[in-house]
């Protein structure tokens, strides 16, 4: 939803329902989603309270639906490196590790929006934390299945390896604790897949 377009002549041209989203990724980026009211939302999409209920029949179903946005642009990732590298694996996890590194410099400033949301979101039942979950669930599953298409032989460790990695770079890079954490990011998965990489190839046959 971001947009080099100055603000308020880019959510002028918006349908009133992407103008209340609009408003509410920004709010809770910036300031979080507990301390953001619905009014608050309202005002700064220029419409009324009673307008956002309209589209949205409580603020946790904004929330969701904020969570729902966010987590397709981290699946089209997904779509973008195994269109980019077909019947490339080892390069579609290092694209997906690229994708996290140049997001970083965001983070920085405002945090991951899955793990700054969760921290708010303790209750398992709440809808958004289910999007979350259910987000991350498929994430594994894919990135499970471009391991073992790369031939590494335990791709259920593997995976969770990289996971660690950059979940990790991005909690550190918003504490500040790590300098340089695109770079080492980078490093560190080309190392796991090194080290995990089977003496066969994805296809069983035997490599050089």
């Amino acid at each position: 939803m971001a947009s080099t377009a100055g603000r308020p002549s880019r959510v002028a041209k918006l349908p009133p329902r992407e103008r209340i989203l609009d408003a509410a990724e920004e709010l809770f980026q910036s300031e979080g989603i507990r301390r953001v009211s619905v009014q608050a939302i309202a005002e700064r999409a220029e419409t009324t309270k009673m307008a956002v209920y309209r589209h949205f029949e409580s603020k946790d179903a904004l929330v969701a639906e904020w969570m729902r946005i966010v987590s397709a642009d981290y699946q089209a990732a997904f779509d973008r490196v195994q269109t980019a590298y077909p019947d490339q694996p080892r390069e579609q996890i290092l694209g997906l590790a690229r994708f996290i590194a140049e997001g970083l410099p965001a983070v920085s400033h405002r945090g991951c929006p899955f793990i700054n949301s969760l921290a708010e979101l303790p209750d398992r039942s709440h809808p958004a934390r289910q999007v979350i979950e259910g987000h991350k669930a498929r994430q594994t599953r894919r990135l499970v299945g471009m391991c073992a298409e790369a031939g590494l032989p335990d791709p259920e460790q593997a995976a969770a390896e990289i996971t660690f990695v950059l979940e990790g770079a991005q909690v550190s890079t918003q504490n500040g604790s790590i300098d340089q954490a695109g770079e080492r990011l980078m490093r560190i998965v080309e190392g796991i897949m090194d080290r995990c990489r089977s003496p066969l190839g994805p296809s069983g046959a035997t490599t050089d």
